[in-house]
């Protein structure tokens, strides 16, 4: 398995994946190449993207093959301003059916620690579904505790008037 940032090479593979996650959770993506390309890709990169393949198999060439896209996972900056601390939210990880239980998920954490560290972060964060044990046994497992969620927060709609 290879774990790396995605490209725009890999756009194809990374909407069946979002698209993947988002069935997984009940929902149907709604993100497009453009969407994605404005958010991961273009000049105001807005997330970072990792994902992870299977090792392709070599051409007689010699050259390889490109394996299959086994997940991905995808963070968003944050900040604690008034204690200069840099931060990541781990907004998804997803580990295509088939490939689940390989240690995938676990691979794919442990790289978005990495980045998160040589990015200057000192913390990293990640949400569950209400319903969702077993993602909070796996974050938990690999060292995430629980940060109770402030008891008031609020969001605007910013496509009304």
């Amino acid at each position: 398995m290879d774990i790396r940032a995605a490209t725009p090479a890999d756009m194809p593979d990374l909407l069946q994946l979002i698209a993947g996650m988002a069935a997984h959770l009940g929902d149907a993506a709604q993100a497009d190449a453009g969407s994605l390309a404005r958010d991961v890709f273009g000049p105001h990169a807005f997330a970072a993207v990792l994902l992870a393949r299977d090792i392709g198999a070599n051409t007689q060439s010699g050259a390889q093959v490109q394996g299959e896209a086994l997940g991905y996972a995808l963070v968003l900056p944050l900040m604690r301003a008034h204690l200069g601390q840099r931060g990541m939210d781990l907004h998804h990880v997803f580990v295509r059916e088939g490939a689940r239980g390989a240690g995938i998920g676990t691979a794919l954490l442990r790289e978005v620690r990495a980045l998160a560290l040589a990015r200057g972060c000192s913390y990293l964060t990640v949400s569950t579904q209400e319903d969702g044990a077993d993602a909070r046994d796996f974050y938990v497992q690999r060292g995430f505790i629980h940060a109770p969620p402030a008891p008031w927060r609020f969001a605007m709609d910013l496509s009304r008037g």
